[in-house]
Order: structure tokens, then C-alpha cells, then sequence
């Protein structure tokens, strides 16, 4: 069973679970810039939650199925047709052999997720399929995905049925997200940060992170530090003025000032914001911040019975 790309879109690649635990060789995670977002398409087809799936950037995609197959679309809202049929997003749609699927443009939001049962095949580099793009790694040769690439699925023997997202489930998009955050070790360096919110997300924003403009401090020589472990969700303070959230496919260490810490619970929104929208960041004590993620896996558990986020 395959699929042909027809139209590539921006940026498309295979991404499924994260390589943990192997941080300490410098190697990012990588793994879906929005998870839940990835585990609902998988659901609705079938698959574990991070099966191997399609994240594209702002729809634009199109391919052709060369079997029958069930998919299904989460994340940023889209227009999807079918032959030229409107079909809907976060609902296990049948496929045949020589349909075209095709996906319109995002106007909120920043990443679709495209799953099908049984999963994409990827090149495996150190426990996951995922691709990462700056080591030119796993995924589908290294690479984003170009017109004529034929994406291979795994069989399956799993009947899904014909399932629907629960609307409650469904994430609302907007151009405004509210990020949970605890303080990072350097937050003393941007007192009062709080107080006034007027941040936003430029256009230098990829997988690696997302740059956050606003009423952020100028850094002083001395703020630099030595190079430290940071994670994706830290927020680091640049002399430029701006700052940057990381991604899945950030770097391991850094020696800008980790001043925000976006909480576990909220990773996920980071994969869906786009150029322009509008950023607050809610503080929380770490004991809060668990409470948090405890209280939203249970929330999509009774849905997604092994969801990892």
C-alpha cells in the first residue's frame, strides 16, 4: 500500500515518536510539533498515538492513494476534498485506489496531521522514524517530502470503523494562545515580565523554535552563561531584544538565559502557532504545572486510551 505526492507543500515530513533518552548525546527529540494533534489522527485510524504520520505545515498538500486505505486529518483547520468532494477534518475517511486528496490552505493554526491505518513507513535512525531536517535524518530520506515521492504504509489488521473526534476534544483555533509557563533559572532577569504582555510570534519561526517579540529586556554582557541543557519549551532571552521558545528539533544546550519554561502540558499549542499571533504566558509554580498535565492526559485518556503528551 502507498501513497504518491502530487503537490508537497511547505515542509512536509514523517514524524512519529520522539527519541527519548538520548538527549545526553546531543541529539533533539524531534517528534510532532503538536502531539495530540498527531495522536487524534492516529485514533481515528487505528494506530498508537505516535505512529508514524504527515505533519504539514499551512495544508497546501496534495497526494494520490495507489491502494485502498482509511486516513484521517487533525490539527489546523482545512479544507479537505476527495476528488473534488469536500470531506471533513477529525473523521476516519475511506480511500481507493487512484483518489486524490488534496488539502487546502490554514488560515489559523500551523500544523495538519495526516495519518493512515497502519502508518506511514520511515527510515528508523535511533529508535524513531521521525524526521529531522537539520541532520538531514529519518523521515523519508532526511528529507521534506517533494512532488513523485512514494510514501509506503505499514499493513494493518486493525479495522477502525468509521470514527469521529469528540467535539469537545477538538482543539479551537485562533491567533491568540495562552502558554502556561514556570519560571526558568534566569527569570530574575526580566522582573515584572507579567505585568505587561504585548508579545508575538514573528516570522523566524521553524521547528527549531518560534521568535517572541515584545517588551523584553535589553541583555547586559554579563547575562550571558555558560552553555546549559535546555528543552523544548524553554524560552531564551537573546541581546537582540527578542526571544525564542524551542521546538521538538531545538538544540540540546544553549548559553542564552532560560528565563520561561512553557509547562509540558501546553508543548503542544506550540506546533500550532503561527506568524503574527498573539502570545500570553500564564505563570504557574511547578506543583501546579503537574497538576496541569495530569488534569489534561486524563482529559483525552477516556478518548486516547495511552496518550503520552
Amino acid at each position: 500500500m502507498s501513497f504518491v505526492v502530487t503537490k508537497p507543500g511547505l515542509q512536509v515530513t514523517l514524524q512519529a515518536a520522539p527519541r527519548h533518552g538520548l538527549r545526553h548525546m546531543g541529539v533533539p527529540a524531534s517528534g510532532p510539533a503538536d502531539p495530540l494533534s498527531m495522536a487524534l489522527a492516529n485514533r481515528l485510524v487505528g494506530n498508537p498515538p505516535d505512529a508514524c504520520s504527515l505533519e504539514i505545515p499551512f495544508g497546501m498538500f496534495s497526494f494520490a492513494a495507489q491502494a485502498d486505505a482509511k486516513i484521517a486529518m487533525t490539527g489546523a483547520p482545512v479544507t479537505v476534498r476527495i476528488n473534488g468532494e469536500a470531506k471533513p477534518m477529525h473523521q476516519t475517511l475511506s480511500v481507493r485506489a487512484g483518489d486524490a486528496i488534496e488539502l487546502g490552505s490554514a488560515e489559523a493554526g500551523a500544523r495538519v496531521y495526516l495519518a493512515v491505518a497502519g502508518g506511514f513507513t520511515g527510515t528508523t535512525f535511533l529508535g524513531s522514524e521521525s524526521t529531522y531536517l537539520p541532520a538531514a535524518f529519518g523521515g523519508y530520506e532526511g528529507r521534506a517530502l517533494k512532488s513523485g515521492d512514494v510514501l509506503a504504509v505499514s499493513a494493518s489488521d486493525v479495522d477502525p470503523g468509521n470514527l469521529e473526534t469528540p467535539e469537545h476534544m477538538r482543539q479551537v483555533f485562533s491567533h491568540g494562545f495562552a502558554l502556561r509557563c514556570v519560571p526558568g533559572p534566569d527569570e530574575s532577569l526580566i522582573a515584572g515580565w507579567d505585568k505587561k504582555q504585548d508579545f508575538v510570534a514573528s516570522r523566524r519561526a521553524d521547528r527549531t523554535g518560534i521568535e517572541v517579540t515584545g517588551s523584553w529586556p535589553r541583555l547586559q554582557k554579563t547575562a550571558l552563561r555558560p552553555s546549559a541543557p535546555i528543552f523544548p519549551g524553554g524560552l531564551q532571552l537573546t541581546p537582540s531584544g527578542a526571544a525564542f521558545i524551542l521546538l521538538q528539533d531545538a538544540q540540546t544546550t544553549g548559553g542564552y538565559p532560560h528565563v520561561l519554561q512553557v509547562t509540558h502540558a501546553d508543548h503542544h499549542l506550540l506546533g500550532q502557532i503561527r506568524p503574527g499571533d498573539r502570545i500570553q504566558f500564564l505563570k504557574r509554580t511547578p506543583e501546579e504545572a503537574a497538576d496541569d498535565l495530569r488534569e489534561k492526559v486524563a482529559f483525552f485518556r477516556c478518548w486516547i486510551p495511552d496518550l503520552r503528551l
